[in-house]
Formats: structure tokens, C-alpha cells, sequence
């Protein structure tokens, strides 16, 4: 039965004197549709809580026509038991949900749909995985990371309602693509089964042929709030604005400033566009901060006042100045890592508390050094995901199989991965199974072609050569002696992939490998590091302490006491590959998320050799000494 309220109580009313002007301008509206911006640590849960609460006690809304729309079940769950909390402990029949599971419940109740109708993500995982290994054109990198993007890829198509037959990959070939998609939804029908992009799509569909059930839904649900409304696609937006009809009591909250989801689809023009499809809406600024210091907060602001599309907005906050804006530049990676851990020690010892720690980078190859010098230093630390070994990728592999050779330890699949890499023009057919004569047997093989014997005779004599060399060094040779770096440029070229990516991995390996005396230290390293690296995988759901890892984007409404913001260099942040992709102002917002993170203390550093090129500092770091 719904609960019934007469009213706020004078305890109530005098919680919201505690909210700010603003606060309470966003929670006393009315009917009809509201923007509200709200930047980083301007209290946008309080405020929504707060509004909800309004609504039922004073405009004597039913809570069961009210629907509360977040972006993750996390959220979701912090909403409702703030709610609760709010209205001593009363549970409210508030409907509260992502967008999937809200459009989810009104599929269930259209076509009956139930759990063994959805496809789940292991399972997608698992579809996606199959399908890609027969795609013998393909070479990828990382499993897991090319699987991940091209699942996002795929929610992307749907979501934006994209013709697949034009769609440009970011991840593979255009052709690779589409036959990953069309293989994807082929084998997803022929299972019975829709994905949680099908569930929007479905639910637009479903909307717009039958007028009926939409009115159902519109009379059900009389107010709608929704969180984080920058990160809204347009599908999800095309259904809200129909259910929302005609009444549009319609209240958004977001910042345009903090839409960094553009890779998923997510597009933070629709914040504009809310504007001219409601031109009578009420716009209302949350302009306090109450999470940073105010030189945090003037310094974000420098940075994000230069892109061009977004809302004006002057923040404030009613903290004090705090600790200035540090930014170090350091010679490389290895002295990068070493600052951060005795920085990290630092602050610890000056009764911070680790978990309120963070150190944030653009991607993970960032952080490998990082990682490493924490492993060695055996400073606790968690990692919020996946972080992609360096050590597996198969330039890595390439290079480790050639370095167990040099060191005596010959096998037939080590000689088979190495052996035309670079080109030899040696035959899996001349490779025995006995390891001990494998070299005499593949020249027996090539008897009468003394040019084979020849390259045959060479690569024996180089991989000697590698068994005698400090591991910095043995790559180097690999690459110039050998060859390596001619395979790659002819790797690349005949897979469609950027030269560059491939370059850059292998510089992070030989640079990872200079602080090794002998090839079997390095392997010492790499197994070390490899087991510490999967404990941390395997422990990350449990008792998480120590500092915290993380990407950008991964920091994400989270905040700590201190961040320290790495490797902030030109390519590094903004991405060489989001640039390619005219993504620099969604690059700048991301920078403006990560330095949002902090409460007290904000650090920044970059470096200035990488990989043995000079490297530039970002301009987002140069922008922060503009007018100094």
C-alpha cells in the first residue's frame, strides 16, 4: 500500500536549512522540466534525496510514480539507503534503477521476458571470444582489452542506432567489424537471447508502435529524476523524453564537464539538446564544491574553462586556500616510480591513511613502472581493474623466447614463434621434435640450399650472441642486428595496425628491461612481477587495502585526501589516439575528472624522456601556468 505523508515535519525542514541556496532552489521545483548542473563535489545525491523527499511530503506525490534513473547499480543502491536513512528508516516503494534494469522491468512486464531470456556478460564475454578467435585476419594485443572494446563497440552501434554497414571501428578493420558484429547478433538470435544494449533498443521500439502501453507508463510514472545525465546515449534519451510526456516532469542532473563516456556512446550535446526540446526548463548551477580546496578547485577551473563547448560556470567553495598545486617533472619512467613511492610513503607517514591515497593515469601502460617499484618496494596497493601485462604481449613473448634460447633452454615451440621473425623463409616442416639436434636437423632439411644454411648459420650465431648481453642491451641487437624492427614495420602493414602502438610497446619493454645485469635476472623480474600482478587480480574483490591504482576514467565519482596525476605528458594525456579522433575536449574533461579527485592534496607529474625520446609535458599542464 502506498505510504501517505501530511507534510514535512519541523526536524525535516530544518535538515534542508543546511543546503545551500542553490540546493534548495533544485529541490523546492515544481512540475515541469529542470536542468541542474552540478560540478564535482557539489552534493548532487544530497540534493536529489532531498527533492525526492519533497516531492512526497509536500507536493504529496505518490512515492510508487516516482523513478529515480542512475548509471550503476552502486549508485542506485547509495540512493535508496540514503533515502531511507532520510526518512528514518521508512522504505518507500520509489522506483530506483539503472537504465537497463528500469527498461528491463518494462520489457519483463511487456513480453514476458525473464531471466533465461538475457544474455549475461560472461556469456556475451565468452560469444565475443569465440567469434573473434575465427577471425583468421586478425591480431590483437591484448585479449582482454580487445574484447572489452569491442563489446563497447558493439553497445555503441545499437545504442546510437548506427548502420553497421558505414560504422568505423576504433579497434579492428572496418570489414572485421562488422563481420564480428553480424556473426554476434547471428549467433545472440539464434540463442533466443537479447543483451542489455537489445533492452534500450527494445524498449524505443516498443514505445513508439504501441502509444497504448507508452501512456500506461507516462500515467505510472509522474516525475522522473535522473543521474549523471551527461553520461546519457541517445536511445536512452529518445525513451525518457517519451515517458515523460506530456507532463515533463523531467528533472536532470549532471555536468557537462565531468562527460567522459564518449567512447560508449555517451554524448554531452544532449545536455544542450535538453534545452531545445524543453526551452521553458528551469536551469539551475550547484556552484559549491565541497570536497576540494579552493586551489584544486582554481586550478581544475583553468584547465576546463579552455574547451569551447560547455556551459559556463563559476564554482566556488567554501574551503580554504589549501596546499598549492604541485607539478614535478622527473627524467623518466623508473625516476617517475621512485618519486611517487617516496611520496606515497610521505604522506603515509604523516597519518594519511593509505585507502585515502590515489594515483591516477590515462591508460595502463602509465603505470607499469609504477606497479613495479610498489611490487619491489612492498607498498599494499588495490587496482579498481584489469591491468594488462606487459609480459604477455606477444612482442614480449617474442623477445622471451628468443632469451630462453640464448640461455640453452631450446624448445620447438620457442624455435617455431622466433624462427621467421624477422623472415627466414624456415618451414614448420623442417622443425623436428628432438630439441637437443633441432639446428642440424632443420639444416638437413635445407641440404642442397646453401643460402638457407647460410640464415640458418646466422640466427644460431645472433641468438649466441643475445645469451651473452645484459637484456637492454640483447633487445637492442634483436631490433637492429637481428632485425625485429623491420618484422614489425612489415607486421604492422599487413595487419592494418598502427606502427606506432606496436613501436611503443616494445620501447616499454626494453625500457623495462635496463635495470637488469643478466637475462635470467629479467626473468626472475618478469615472474615475479607476473605472480604478484595476478594475486592482485584475484584479491581485488576481497578486504581491499593499500593505495589506490587506477585509470581516469575509473576514478570516476570516487574521491580521496590525495592524487597524485602521472606520466601527464603530450600522447600520455591527451591520448595520441583520442586526438586522431578530434576527442581533445572530452581528453581535457577527463584531466578536469582526475584532478576533481582530490580533497586536500593535488600532485602532477610528467616526464621528460619516454622510451628514449624527448616527450613534451601536456598542454593540459601548460594550461595551468597560463598567466603565472
Amino acid at each position: 500500500m502506498p505510504v501517505s505523508y501530511n507534510g514535512a515535519t519541523g526536524t525535516q525542514k530544518a535538515r534542508r536549512t543546511s543546503l545551500s541556496q542553490a540546493q534548495k532552489s533544485a529541490v523546492l521545483h515544481g512540475k515541469g522540466p529542470c536542468l541542474v548542473l552540478a560540478g564535482p563535489g557539489s552534493g548532487k545525491t544530497m540534493t536529489i534525496v532531498n527533492r525526492i523527499k519533497y516531492l512526497i511530503e509536500e507536493l504529496h506525490v505518490r512515492p510508487e510514480e516516482i523513478l529515480v534513473i542512475t548509471f550503476t547499480k552502486y549508485a542506485a543502491t547509495e540512493m535508496k539507503l540514503r533515502l531511507q536513512s532520510s526518512m528514518e528508516g521508512k522504505k518507500l516503494p520509489v522506483t530506483m534503477g539503472t537504465f537497463h534494469g528500469i527498461y528491463y522491468g518494462i520489457l519483463k512486464w511487456a513480453y514476458r521476458f525473464g531471466p533465461e531470456n538475457i544474455l549475461s556478460e560472461e556469456e556475451k564475454y565468452k560469444l565475443v571470444r569465440q567469434i573473434v578467435n575465427h577471425q583468421d585476419e586478425l591480431e590483437i594485443m591484448d585479449e582482454e582489452d580487445f574484447l572489452k572494446d569491442v563489446i563497447t563497440e558493439i553497445g555503441v552501434v545499437k545504442n546510437n542506432r548506427n548502420q553497421i554497414d558505414t560504422y568505423e571501428s576504433k579497434r579492428c578493420r572496418p570489414d572485421i567489424f562488422r563481420n564480428i558484429y553480424q556473426e554476434y547478433e547471428r549467433e545472440r538470435k539464434q540463442l533466443r537471447k537479447i543483451d542489455f544494449d537489445d533492452m534500450l533498443v527494445l524498449c524505443y521500439q516498443l514505445f513508439t508502435s504501441r502509444p497504448d502501453l507508452l501512456k500506461l507508463w507516462q500515467e505510472k510514472f509522474q516525475y522522473i529524476l535522473i543521474d549523471e545525465f551527461q553520461d546519457i546515449n541517445q536511445v536512452q534519451y529518445d525513451v525518457i523524453k517519451m515517458l515523460a510526456a506530456p507532463q515533463n516532469n523531467l528533472f536532470a542532473v549532471g555536468d557537462d564537464d565531468q562527460s567522459i563516456y564518449g567512447f560508449r556512446g555517451a554524448d554531452a550535446k544532449l545536455m544542450f539538446q535538453f534545452q531545445k526540446d524543453y526551452p521553458e526548463a528551469k536551469q539551475i548551477l550547484l556552484d559549491i564544491n565541497y570536497r576540494s580546496t579552493a586551489n584544486i578547485v582554481k586550478n581544475a577551473l583553468k584547465v576546463i574553462e579552455h574547451n569551447e563547448v560547455r556551459f559556463d560556470k563559476a564554482i566556488k567553495t567554501k574551503k580554504k586556500a589549501g596546499k598549492s598545486l604541485h607539478v614535478q617533472e622527473v627524467r623518466d619512467s623508473e625516476e617517475e616510480s621512485r618519486y611517487i613511492a617516496e611520496e606515497i610513503a610521505s604522506r603515509i607517514a604523516e597519518g594519511v591513511l593509505a585507502e585515502q591515497i590515489a594515483v591516477l593515469y590515462r591508460v595502463h601502460t602509465d603505470a607499469r613502472a609504477l606497479v613495479e617499484k610498489l611490487i619491489d618496494s612492498k607498498i599494499p596497493f588495490q587496482m579498481k581493474e584489469h591491468m594488462p601485462n606487459l609480459y604477455q604481449h606477444f612482442i614480449a613473448k617474442d623477445i622471451q623466447a628468443y632469451f630462453r634460447i640464448a640461455l640453452g633452454k631450446l624448445t620447438r615451440a620457442d624455435f617455431l614463434q622466433i624462427m621467421n621473425r624477422p623472415k627466414r623463409y624456415i618451414s614448420r616442416d623442417s622443425v623436428s621434435g628432438k630439441e637437443k639436434s633441432l639446428y642440424d636437423d632443420v639444416r638437413k632439411f635445407y641440404k642442397d640450399k646453401a643460402w638457407m644454411i647460410d640464415r640458418i648459420d646466422q640466427m644460431e650465431w645472433d641468438i649466441k650472441m643475445l645469451g651473452k648481453m645484459a637484456p637492454y642491451a640483447a633487445i637492442q641487437y634483436l631490433r637492429k642486428r637481428i632485425g625485429y624492427d623491420e618484422f614489425l614495420r612489415e607486421y604492422a602493414t599487413q595487419h592494418q595496425m598502427q606502427k606506432s602502438d606496436l613501436f611503443d610497446v616494445l620501447s616499454e619493454i626494453e625500457e623495462a628491461a635496463k635495470p637488469y645485469e643478466t637475462l635470467q635476472e629479467w626473468f626472475t623480474h618478469i615472474e615475479e612481477y607476473s605472480i604478484a600482478l595476478k594475486m592482485k587480480e584475484q584479491k581485488s574483490g576481497e578486504n581491499r587495502r593499500g593505495i589506490h591504482l587506477m585509470t581516469m576514467h575509473a576514478s570516476k565519482g570516487l574521491e580521496f585526501d590525495t592524487v597524485y596525476l602521472i606520466h601527464t605528458n603530450e600522447g600520455c594525456i591527451p591520448y595520441k589516439r583520442a586526438l586522431e579522433e578530434n576527442g581533445l575536449e572530452e581528453e581535457r574533461r577527463l584531466f578536469y575528472v582526475a584532478m576533481t579527485r582530490a580533497k586536500e592534496v593535488l600532485k602532477i607529474s610528467y616526464v621528460k624522456n619516454k622510451n628514449g625520446k624527448e616527450i613534451s609535458p601536456s598542454r593540459f599542464v601548460e594550461e595551468l601556468f597560463e598567466g603565472v
